[in-house]
């Protein structure tokens, strides 16, 4: 898929700020940006790296503000907004064209006869990052001039100088940054010209995104380097900046090194499919490589080279649930079984009383277990992922592991978790605490606290419980247990069907009886593999999430209709969060639902339809990636991450769905 922006975007400066990029190094860390340029959001840089994998997230490198002198004219390529919100200067004036090779985005800056082209990436495995000037054309030489805006702080804050020295030290090539003693070292560097020392702080930079999300919208950062170098016609610069103190500087290289491993993944994806599949489109190639954007390490004493997934772009770390639940998708989906293998085992490792870890700090303290179905989801991935390999050594590994879960479970564990021996579902939840994925929380308000036995986690239970089941038999252990339970299950998950309205209840036996609300948590009991409801059932499900809650990117995540509505996701954290399951789009949902809707209806055909809005959307907010969520009123804005993994995923796992039917 050709992502490609001319004048008409990006001299559009509402347009062009709204439109960001990403690129990622495989360890946790990132850049980011807009097109125009403009930062916007406390959380773009140029490298963002994981200090300690895959978390630890700091500010190192804000952005390059950069200047072309040529045929003795002075071009500012660079774009700014201040505190008193006047845009100076405005380089975005001549990007010529915007566009992604890969996931690299590429900037051409026209100015006079010249044509400067600039290009972003990151080395996989480092925090790295690659920025290469190339003059395409010309007719004289040009130079260059960069000032490297510095910062040195978790990603999730911002910086007002009050007088912070750092240390500036000239290197071979460039410079050293040491924010304070003990800091991780900064090295800026360049394949060739001069660096030169400075230490001026720049006062108010205006961060739009963050107003508009109630935080603190101003930031100063540290000019802390001059570089400069003269490109004649067809001649390139590379500056790197790297926690490295001997990064590779062979732009050329680290370029075609980057491209190959794109390329790769894209071959790998294409050569293990099915001989009878169609060619998928361009856009869904596409989001194999945003897929990979996500895959991060994770290492743990049992599995050094263990993986994970980045829950989303920008501040979320890897979660529990977001990562099983995606997993099918980012790796089964795109031909790296290898990498489900590894999530999988090192997951394990961190299963505690029959329960897996919701999110890990970003400090790196003891993993919270605030989650009812991050374990459910387990078990599903678990087996996509036999259903994809047959590998049995990885069963047998983890089958002790699924049983101790299932155990803990039927006889309670955290949070109230336990089966219902009246009826054979699942119970969860206790005042204070958000369990299941709706998890909005501020302060000590659970914004929708689902209390009782929610719909989506009795049907993964259920679903767990046939799983257990199949695998035991496989492998020659007990399986009636599990057969008896599910069976039980089966029977009185009957009391979810509200006859009167046609569909689910969302939560049964809460603190104030059973929830009749709309909500898509249903649409699992239908999009699952096992589905304990009937056929009829099925299709009011279907059409009652398709009628009330469908929009082109996603699920409502409450309907309409319903007095706690919000269409509009905005606001201060209070606000954000009280909206965040209250109305707003969800995209990952939309998945769940073309496996749904193909089940009941069983055209493959139609079901695809719901899918192909996903592929404008590539072209706005995070360019090249998917969205976490969009206003549920038209003309349902993107908000939220970027780039969000489980959106992703669900797209790609449910349009192979499409096609394999």
């Amino acid at each position: 898929m050709c992502i490609e922006f001319g004048r008409e975007i990006c001299g559009n400066l509402d347009i062009a700020q709204s439109r960001e990029w990403l690129v990622t190094n495989g360890i946790g860390g990132y850049a980011s940006g807009t097109v125009a340029g403009l930062l916007t959001r406390r959380y773009h840089g140029l490298l963002v790296a994981a200090l300690k994998p895959p978390l630890g997230r700091t500010l190192l490198l804000a952005k390059l503000d950069e200047t072309a002198l040529y045929d003795a004219r002075s071009f500012s390529l660079h774009t700014n907004r201040w505190a008193d919100g006047i845009v100076s200067p405005q380089g975005y004036q001549h990007i010529e064209r915007f566009s992604l090779e890969g996931t690299i985005p590429v900037w051409r800056f026209a100015f006079a006869d010249a044509l400067l082209e600039k290009r972003v990436w990151m080395q996989q495995g480092a925090n790295t990052t690659y920025v290469q000037y190339a003059l395409r054309r010309a007719t004289q030489p040009l130079k260059l001039t960069l000032k490297a805006m510095v910062n040195y702080r978790d990603y999730h804050g911002s910086t007002q100088s009050n007088g912070w020295q750092m240390s500036i030290e000239p290197v071979t090539q460039g410079i050293c940054v040491a924010a304070y003693p003990g800091a991780v070292p900064l090295y800026l560097l360049s394949d060739h010209g001069s660096a030169s020392v400075a230490h001026n702080w720049y006062y108010g930079f205006d961060l739009a995104v963050e107003r508009y999300r109630g935080l603190s919208d101003k930031e100063d950062h540290l000019h802390a380097a001059t570089f400069e170098a003269t490109l004649n016609p067809g001649e390139s610069l590379t500056f790197v900046a790297s926690t490295d103190n001997q990064p590779d500087l062979d732009g050329e290289a680290a370029l075609h090194h980057r491209h190959t491993q794109e390329q790769k993944l894209i071959g790998q994806w294409k050569s293990n499919r099915p001989l009878h599949a169609p060619d998928s489109p361009a856009w869904i190639n596409h989001l194999v490589l945003a897929a990979d954007q996500f895959i991060v390490d994770r290492s743990v004493p049992e599995h050094p080279h263990g993986k994970t997934i980045i829950a989303g772009y920008h501040w979320f770390s890897d979660w529990g649930r977001d990562t099983m639940i995606s997993l099918p998708g980012l790796t089964l989906a795109t031909e790296r079984p290898e990498i489900a293998r590894s999530i999988l085992r090192t997951f394990a490792t961190y299963v505690d009383q029959g329960m897996l870890p919701n999110r890990f700090p970003d400090a790196g303290e003891t993993p919270e277990y605030n989650t009812v179905d991050a374990t459910l989801w387990y078990f599903e991935a678990v087996r996509a992922y036999y259903s994809a390999t047959e590998d049995d050594d990885l069963l047998h590994e983890l089958f002790g592991v699924l049983a101790d879960i299932i155990d803990w479970h039927c006889r309670g564990t955290r949070y109230n978790i336990h089966l219902d021996s009246t009826d054979g579902l699942l119970y969860a939840g206790e005042t204070g605490v958000q369990l299941t994925w709706m998890d909005a929380k501020v302060g000590d308000w659970v914004v929708t606290p689902r209390i009782g036995k929610p719909i989506e986690v009795n049907a993964l239970w259920y679903n767990a419980l046939r799983t257990m089941a199949n695998f035991a038999r496989h492998i020659g252990k007990p399986h009636q247990e599990y057969e008896a339970i599910a069976d039980r299950t089966q029977v009185r998950f009957s009391r979810f069907w509200n006859q009167q309205t046609g569909y689910c209840y969302d939560v049964l036996d809460g603190p104030d009886g059973d929830d009749p609300s709309l909500r898509p948590n249903q649409i699992f009991a239908v999009s699952l593999p096992e589905s304990p409801l009937t056929p009829a059932q099925q299709q009011g499900v279907v059409d009652a999430c398709g009628r009330m809650l469908l929009t082109s990117h996603g699920l409502r995540s409450l309907a309409p209709e319903h007095p706690q509505y919000q269409g509009n996701y905005g606001g201060n954290q209070y606000q954000r969060d009280g909206d965040y399951h209250q109305g707003t789009v969800w995209g990952w949902l939309l998945g769940p639902f073309v496996l749904a809707h193909m089940r009941v209806y069983k055209n493959p055909a139609i079901a695809r339809q719901f899918l192909e809005p996903m592929a404008n959307h590539l072209t706005a907010h995070g360019v090249g990636n998917l969205s976490e969520i969009f206003d549920g009123n038209a003309p349902m804005t993107p908000r939220g991450c970027i780039a969000q993994a489980w959106t992703v995923a669900e797209v790609l796992r449910a349009w192979l769905a499409t096609e394999n039917s």
